[in-house]
């Protein structure tokens, strides 16, 4: 099996390649090429099996696409992006990284001739709905996004179901919850607060929250974003039917419900940290944000995730602090 990761040194790509090289595999089938691109060049994750090719391409460039599909990769993830924050600030680099690189990479598969029909594992968000919400929001609720960034995701996932639904390529879209603790350094989300006010605290540094403690949103941890990928890539997509895009079970937290989480796991000392620096621009971002999604299709099709922000924090001090704080 030939798996191809575009966005490959951000952090989900980066994590989803080191879970199938642990794995040794996809689906119990043996992965003996992988192929990693980005814009910066990605690393082969250790012990992978077979060959790791790593490329720096911005997949939005011409005939990047074509060059990858070339190759013929069974299963294709496509988590290449900028950020919400980012979108939101350079509208044309936002519709050329998150739109146009999705189109020509599905054109080039389209192109590729019928006797070529890969799985396509999409990164899809959240994002692609917008207020006013329900505190529950159903699986069947209109995408109403109120950012660029969750235009350009709601776009591409009604991409993904045409191509799908004309036979070119068998896709799903994974709307992604936000994702915490993200793991490194701050990045221009306009969520990334949301992983800043425990990530650092757990290391003993400061760190900015922008927004009110009532802001409640839609939370997942990188380990069960990966989890969601890889039975994404592997399950029987015929249960799924037409509808393509599915949004993830998460959890529902205010960011009062992070903090005392953080207070249960890393004592008084590490909320101390936290310095609230109120921004108008992000708390009215937010403020239409998802606060929480039903996801019964997603659960009935076998994903899962945790239930507490106890369960994340201590999964971040496990996958990334060495079990130790």
């Amino acid at each position: 099996m030939h798996i191809l990761i575009t966005g490959a040194a951000g952090m989900l790509g980066r994590k989803l390649a080191e879970r199938v090289a642990r794995d040794g595999g996809l689906g119990g089938q043996p992965v003996t090429a992988m192929t990693l691109i980005d814009v910066v060049a990605p690393t082969a994750p250790d012990g992978v099996a077979g060959t790791a090719t790593c490329l720096d391409l911005d997949l939005a460039a011409p005939d990047t696409a074509t060059r990858l599909i070339d190759a013929r990769p069974d299963v294709i993830f496509h988590l290449a992006a900028i950020v919400s924050g980012e979108a939101e600030a350079d509208f044309a680099k936002g519709y050329a990284i998150n739109l146009d690189s999705t189109r020509a990479l599905f054109e080039a598969i389209r192109l590729a001739g019928a006797d070529y029909h890969p799985r396509v594992v999409f990164a899809s968000s959240i994002a692609v709905v917008g207020a006013p919400l329900p505190d529950a929001i159903p699986d069947d609720f209109h995408t109403t996004p109120l950012t660029s960034y969750g235009t350009q995701k709601a776009i591409c996932e009604l991409l993904l179901s045409d191509y799908t639904r004309r036979g070119f390529f068998d896709g799903i879209g994974i709307r992604l919850p936000t994702i915490c603790i993200r793991p490194g350094l701050p990045n221009k989300a306009a969520s990334g607060f949301f992983s800043n006010i425990l990530r650092e605290p757990l290391v003993g540094q400061p760190a900015i929250l922008p927004v009110p403690d009532t802001i409640r949103h839609w939370h997942t941890s990188p380990r069960s974003a990966v989890g969601f990928m890889i039975h994404a890539a592997t399950m029987d997509l015929t249960a799924v039917g037409p509808r393509r895009n599915l949004s993830m079970p998460g959890l529902s937290a205010t960011v009062a419900d992070q903090i005392e989480a953080l207070r249960r796991v890393a004592g008084d000392e590490a909320v101390a940290l936290i310095r609230r620096e109120p921004d108008a621009a992000i708390t009215a971002m937010c403020e239409g944000w998802a606060p929480g999604f039903q996801a019964t299709r997603a659960r009935a099709l076998g994903f899962t995730a945790e239930d507490s922000f106890d369960a994340i924090i201590r999964a971040h001090i496990d996958d990334e602090l060495g079990g130790r704080l």
